[in-house]
């Protein structure tokens, strides 16, 4: 028997057609037999491991359409880059031009393979026959991140008499295809799907313009340097190149901080708050910001939000009853926001430090009068909230976002979420400084997603700056460090399937040594060794 007609006995059990399955917590695909002593569990686009699924689906449905659509000679490249709020921006390059009449016609082409119920067939062949036919098919891209893959064989996948290559399980067929929305967008299209927690609802598209500028920025970058996908990654390691690789990414943040530092000298900014996701850097970031502010005749002042949690009997809980720290609640703002007035009159105040282990306030500090040419650096998950800092005049306020915004793709068809790299980052963090497995981090991370959600992302639009973090090396040096962390997950958790989808995609990258990265880069906040942390 196989998954597919194991799914048909139970899928009135789920209130949403299944889509993959997992087979002793490794996700498999549904054309699978059944082999003996299997624990099946049947996944939705409802769960996040379904909705990886979907989203793949459609892009291969989405691929198919454009080719049938667009002669294959007039396209150069077709590109899904980067997520932005409920779409992915994607671009077709060559002879063609992207309008509204072109992306009604695809759109409606989606359609029609919905309703004729394609399969999505996977052949398994050799990798360099794979290799060939993906430079025959003029998908280079393809190809070169081929040309450095250690097994023997790949698996492509067919849908019809159009063929590509998926990182990751694929639906059975496309009838299961069936919200999407096609919207052109700046240079490009992006295309949108329902969101995990509203498989059958489609979002509105209202994205951030300041991110899609960062992100695009970025992109342009990696580009000029032809290191936009991991096959031209690898390639540049292969061939030695990579302290240059190196040494020109960290002067690019650098220059990006001295722009910041620059942008608050002229604004005469007298507080500087800094927020974004969890392993974003924000802690070395502030460091480099504020060596940056010195050399601009600036003395920035560190001042940390969580100095000024309330006492934890205080503290909110959440559903499941425990302590709440990334609620604002959780922050006492009236306290935080009289020693802020104060400071910025000219006033000499006695600042907290928060006892962890008491779960009380305590008042042991020197006392701090703020100079002229002072100025506060507060860092800290609530910085983009105005909540925070009701009392300050926004015209003294200088708010930066920032986070990991991966830009590097697999290929064209296969992007990187921003989110792995950040995963991996915490997964490395904490067992060096925390002693948490692998395990417990990837347990944790949906409640570290939810809380991001809820208190960061919604405010990303109203900073004055962003800073993208993310590195073109960063996994590649991180492999050597992750993959011993990943293996350790043990078969019999939630958390097995996980471990070994990130370890899969670990693979396509050949690791650098991570001594070669430079001592006072993000990354050490992660690996350790760094002149600014430790």
């Amino acid at each position: 028997m196989t998954l597919y007609e194991l799914s048909r006995k139970y899928e009135k059990n789920y209130e949403l057609p299944i889509i993959v399955a997992k087979c002793n917590g490794v996700i498999q695909e549904l054309y699978h037999e059944v082999p003996p002593d299997t624990h099946v569990e049947f996944c939705t686009p409802k769960d996040k491991d379904g909705a990886r699924v979907y989203m793949r689906g459609i892009s291969m449905m989405l691929l198919k359409a454009i080719y049938k659509e667009v002669p294959r000679e007039n396209i150069e490249r077709v590109s899904i880059e980067f997520c932005l709020d409920s779409g992915y921006f994607c671009q077709i390059k060559g002879a063609v031009e992207t309008n509204q009449e072109l992306i009604g016609r695809i759109e409606e082409r989606m359609k029609k393979y919905v309703e004729k119920d394609i399969p999505f067939v996977k052949k398994v062949i050799r990798t360099r026959d794979a290799r060939q036919l993906f430079e025959d098919l003029h998908m280079h891209e393809k190809g070169k991140l081929m040309e450095f893959r250690k097994n023997s064989r790949m698996t492509v996948y067919h849908l019809g008499k159009f063929t590509d290559y998926y990182y990751g399980a694929m639906p059975y067929s496309t009838s299961i295809l069936k919200y999407f929305k096609l919207k052109l967008f700046e240079d490009g299209f992006v295309f949108i799907i329902p969101r995990k927690e509203t498989p059958t609802t489609l979002p509105e598209f209202a994205p951030s313009m300041k991110q899609y500028r960062t992100l695009q920025e970025t992109n342009e970058w990696i580009k000029k340097l032809h290191v936009s996908t991991v096959g031209e990654l690898n390639e540049e390691i292969v061939q030695g190149h990579m302290q240059d690789l190196m040494l020109t990414q960290e002067a690019l943040h650098e220059k990006k901080i001295a722009d910041i530092a620059v942008q608050i000298a002229e604004r005469n900014s007298r507080i500087v708050t800094i927020a974004g996701p969890s392993s974003s850097g924000k802690t070395t970031f502030s460091y480099r910001l504020s060596t940056q502010l010195k050399t601009l005749g600036l003395r920035p002042h560190p001042i940390a939000l969580d100095d000024y949690f309330v006492n934890r009997v205080d503290t909110p809980k959440d559903k499941d009853g425990k302590y709440n720290y990334e609620c604002l609640e959780a922050i006492d703002t009236k306290q935080f926001n009289e020693d802020l007035d104060r400071l910025l009159q000219g006033e000499t105040v006695q600042l907290p430090t928060y006892n962890f282990i008491t779960g009380c306030r305590e008042y042991d500090k020197e006392p701090l009068t703020l100079e002229k040419d002072e100025i506060l650096v507060i860092e800290g998950i609530h910085g983009l909230n105005d909540k925070l800092t009701y009392s300050i005049p926004r015209e003294d306020k200088f708010k930066i976002y920032i986070s990991a915004l991966t830009t590097l793709n697999l290929d064209g068809h296969n992007r990187i979420p921003t989110t792995e790299g950040r995963l991996l980052r915490r997964i490395i963090r904490d067992a060096r400084t925390r002693g948490n497995s692998a395990q417990k981090t990837i347990s944790m991370w949906n409640s570290v997603r939810a809380g991001e959600n809820l208190n960061i992302f919604p405010f990303q639009e109203q900073a004055d700056a962003m800073f993208n973090s993310a590195l073109i090396y960063e996994l590649a040096a991180m492999k050597l460090y992750a993959d011993p962390l990943l293996f350790q997950v043990p078969k019999d958790c939630p958390e097995y399937s996980e471990a070994q989808r990130l370890l899969k995609f670990l693979d396509y990258f050949i690791p650098i040594d991570p001594h070669d990265v430079p001592l006072n880069s993000i990354l050490r906040e992660f690996i350790g060794g760094g002149i600014l942390l430790g």
